[in-house]
């Protein structure tokens, strides 16, 4: 009797151990994983009613590794991917921050990822309706927890693009070819897309100015991601 009951508590302190183990495998895992963030901006100060309706005119980063990376617009065929301190994207109102998921990569196992990423996302192929921050955002977001960001965020690009098929076929090229190989356009096109611009100018300057700090400003400009094919 007394060699069972020997067995029976050496039986339950491997049980024991066992479970001990696999719990601390388990936090040592949960460990590993580093948050992940979408942080949203207000372009516009419409935006404060049009938020309520479920749209508005935002600009978005992801935070991961303590950093926020964003995609902005410049004139040259490098990377539009830069870096800025967690919600403090200079030109912009910081609007809110939401949890998105969780990933295992280490910062330079990231690091790595992203500037692979960013070589899709160059400053001239930038485009408000077709291919702009939210889009970035969104990209980044599937690829690292297979899930999307809120519709809403990028709501009003999306319904922007079903009014496409009515622009000038060269407004359409544009948007996502090289605009150094483009025809010029015509006396026609210029004044049937005149109005079609000038209520994207303002809010696409401000798309512009991801690349540089407002003057007089206090927070650290953003850093342009690049990787040695740039460089």
């Amino acid at each position: 009797m007394f060699l069972k009951l020997a067995k029976s508590f050496s039986t339950k302190e491997l049980v024991e151990k066992k479970e001990k183990k696999q719990g601390e495998s388990a936090g040592a895992a949960e460990a590993k994983k580093t948050p992940i963030y979408l942080n949203v901006y207000d372009i516009s100060p419409i935006n404060k009613y049009l938020y309520w309706f479920g749209l508005g005119i935002y600009h978005s980063g992801i935070q991961v590794h303590g950093m926020e990376y964003g995609y902005g617009a410049h004139e040259y065929p490098t990377s539009g991917v830069f870096e800025v301190e967690p919600q403090n994207c200079p030109g912009f109102v910081f609007r809110r921050s939401m949890w998105l998921g969780t990933t295992e990569m280490s910062r330079l196992e990231f690091r790595v990822f992203l500037e692979d990423l960013a070589e899709s996302y160059h400053g001239d192929t930038y485009h408000l309706i077709f291919k702009n921050c939210n889009h970035f955002t969104d990209d980044l977001c599937k690829r690292l927890t297979g899930k999307r960001i809120p519709r809403w965020v990028n709501r009003l690009a999306k319904l922007g693009s079903f009014c496409s098929c009515i622009l000038p076929d060269s407004i359409k090229v544009n948007a996502v070819g090289d605009l150094t190989t483009q025809p010029p356009l015509s006396d026609g096109d210029e004044m049937e897309i005149l109005a079609s611009i000038e209520a994207e100018s303002s809010v696409e300057e401000l798309d512009h100015q991801l690349l540089t700090t407002p003057p007089n400003s206090e927070m650290t400009p953003p850093r342009v991601m690049t990787s040695e094919k740039d460089s």
